[in-house]
């Protein structure tokens, strides 16, 4: 493939111009912000939050040393992703199509279907229970259906960006956990002793919520809408065919760079405090083990006492109702860039039938898991086990494109970025091998 396009022709007009010509040092960070720093916000979704409270409640601080481990491998995945849809011009399901055997494509869109349903489910669930905090009288199991109803209509008629617009700021409620973690009064010393020193353990329970603790931070939808994000940031520079859109300059996989680090240093913010809050809360007071979103909240409880389950609820449904859309919206790109049909969240229905119908679908069938009747924390918790074991192969599959000539051109992946790539996908086996060897001792 060419990459006549790495040139300066690609820079007119663009955010790379925009930023060029900002003068205030603020407003241009800013404008270095984009889907790398959604993506980030959404890796924070319920499935996130449930999984990082469970494990603070039920092994105390020996989990915080995972914050720090997975950062870069967060980074170094998701800039991979990101650089794949622009160096490529099409999101990683278009990618595999074009390039790859048949089995390769179907097989990466089931795993990451099948995962997404799963969270979306978990995650439409999560946002129902947190809304029972605050209307009591209404059971949770009554508002799933509507709120699925809600999310699938506000992403035909509206748009994913309107959806953020709405639910982003809720998130940084999240915050409260940095705030809750302080109050309780830590032993800090002990705290960067776990933070810095890995508390270790091959027993079951560790190993399994080491891989749900990756499998809600390393998580298969955020692969390909990285990708396919970057491709519609490019459509929307007016970059309408596929050789417009082929390659990257310098600064643009910088731009890429700075956004994605800043996402991923977001959601890792957020997932060091919420185990720590939950730890130095939950666990010191012996309830380790969460089941409702009420048990969930008392986290909170040392910034805000009485109002620790509205402050809890309000980020669970920012969170919830910023992961959905992703969740569903990535299988729905995957599968009409592996079928080449039309898609897009800014296209209308009529002109993006299938990519509308197959959210509705995703959405439909992940909201059935809540009927199962299993504890909405306990749910979290499991999705992200199984991410955490859907997650390596498609992996793998990003590190063999990422190191592709025919793929990239020029871009393919410098050393320590092979480096950290190839380690997160051994990491991450490891874990679920150990997780399953151990099953049952």
């Amino acid at each position: 493939m060419s990459r006549s396009h790495d040139s300066s022709k690609k820079k007119q007009g663009t955010l790379e111009s925009r930023i060029e010509r900002e003068k205030n040092p603020i407003k241009r960070f800013l404008m270095f912000l984009g889907p790398g720093l959604i993506t980030g916000a959404s890796d924070d979704d319920p499935s996130g939050i449930g999984t990082y409270t469970s494990a603070g409640a039920s092994l105390g601080l020996a989990t915080l040393w995972t914050a720090i481990v997975t950062l870069p491998m967060m980074a170094a995945i998701q800039f991979i992703c990101a650089k794949i849809g622009m160096v490529s011009g099409m999101g990683l399901a278009g990618v595999l199509r074009k390039y790859y055997p048949r089995w390769l494509v179907v097989g990466s869109i089931v795993l990451l279907v099948v995962a997404n349903t799963i969270n979306a489910g978990t995650d439409i669930g999560a946002i129902a229970a947190a809304t029972n905090l605050l209307v009591p009288s209404v059971p949770a199991l009554l508002l799933v259906v509507p709120i699925a109803i809600v999310i699938v209509v506000v992403q035909i008629l509206g748009s994913y960006r309107l959806i953020v617009r709405i639910f982003k700021w809720l998130t940084l409620t999240l915050f409260a956990y940095i705030a809750a973690a302080f109050l309780a009064r830590p032993h800090w010393g002990e705290v960067l002793k776990s933070t810095f020193i890995p508390a270790l353990r091959f027993d079951h329970q560790y190993l399994m919520t080491l891989v749900a603790i990756f499998g809600t931070t390393i998580t298969p939808y955020l692969f390909f809408w990285q990708a396919s994000q970057e491709v519609e940031e490019e459509l929307r520079m007016g970059r309408e065919t596929l050789a417009e859109r082929e390659g990257a300059t310098d600064r643009e996989i910088r731009i890429a760079e700075i956004d994605v680090d800043a996402g991923m240093i977001f959601a890792s913010m957020v997932f060091y405090f919420v185990v720590l809050a939950s730890a130095v809360t939950l666990h010191a007071s012996g309830k380790t083990d969460i089941q409702t979103a009420t048990d969930a909240a008392e986290a909170l409880r040392p910034l805000s006492h009485g109002a620790a389950t509205i402050l809890f609820a309000f980020g669970l449904i920012g969170s919830g109702f910023l992961a959905v859309p992703i969740l569903t919206g990535s299988s729905a790109y995957a599968m009409c860039e592996a079928f080449d049909w039309k898609y897009g969240l800014d296209e209308k229905f009529r002109d993006a039938r299938r990519f509308y119908l197959i959210i509705a679908a995703a959405t439909l069938i992940g909201l059935l898991i809540n009927f199962l009747k299993i504890p909405p924390v306990t749910a979290l918790f499991w999705t992200a086990v199984i991410n955490g074991v859907l997650a390596p192969p498609l992996i793998v599959v990003i590190m063999l494109v990422s190191n592709s000539k025919k793929v990239m051109g020029k871009r393919t992946n410098g050393p320590l970025t092979n480096v950290i790539g190839w380690s997160t996908a051994v990491l991450m086996t490891a874990a679920a091998v150990g997780m399953f060897v151990t099953w049952g001792k």
